[in-house]
C-alpha cells in the first residue's frame, strides 16, 4: 500500500510523487508537499493573539471586552484566566472564570500571561 496522501480535490487513492508536488492523474489536481507538511505541524498548535504558542495549564489575559451569549454578563479587558484547556473545534480554550463560570473562548481574544 502506498503511503502517498490521497488528493485532496478528488479523494482519489492513485496520486503520485512528482518532484516537490504531489499529482492525481485522475483529476489533475497538483499540490505541494511542502505546504502539507507545513499545515500539519501548525494545526496542532495553537497561538495568541500576540503568536506565543498555547499550552494546557497556561494563563491568559482577555484583551477585549467579551460578551457572554444568553447573558447580559460581560468579560473585560485585563480579565485573567488560570488552568486554560486546550480543545479542537471553533473555540480553542475551554476555561472557568472566577464570577462567571465555565466559558469556551477563541485564542484570538486572549494574550499569554
Amino acid at each position: 500500500m502506498s503511503d502517498l496522501p490521497n488528493c485532496p480535490a478528488c479523494a482519489s487513492e492513485f496520486s503520485y510523487d512528482d518532484g516537490l508536488q504531489y499529482v492525481c492523474p485522475e483529476c489533475g489536481h497538483e499540490w505541494s508537499k511542502v505546504a502539507e507538511e507545513e499545515g500539519s505541524s501548525e494545526s496542532s498548535s495553537v497561538r495568541d493573539a500576540n503568536g506565543n504558542e498555547l499550552v494546557d495549564g497556561d494563563s491568559v489575559t482577555v484583551i477585549k471586552d467579551l460578551k457572554v451569549k444568553g447573558s447580559s454578563l460581560v468579560v473585560k479587558v485585563g480579565t485573567k484566566v488560570k488552568s486554560i484547556r486546550l480543545v479542537d473545534g471553533d473555540h480553542d480554550i475551554d476555561c472557568k472564570i472566577d464570577g462567571i463560570g465555565p466559558m469556551k473562548l477563541k485564542s484570538e481574544f486572549v494574550k499569554k500571561a
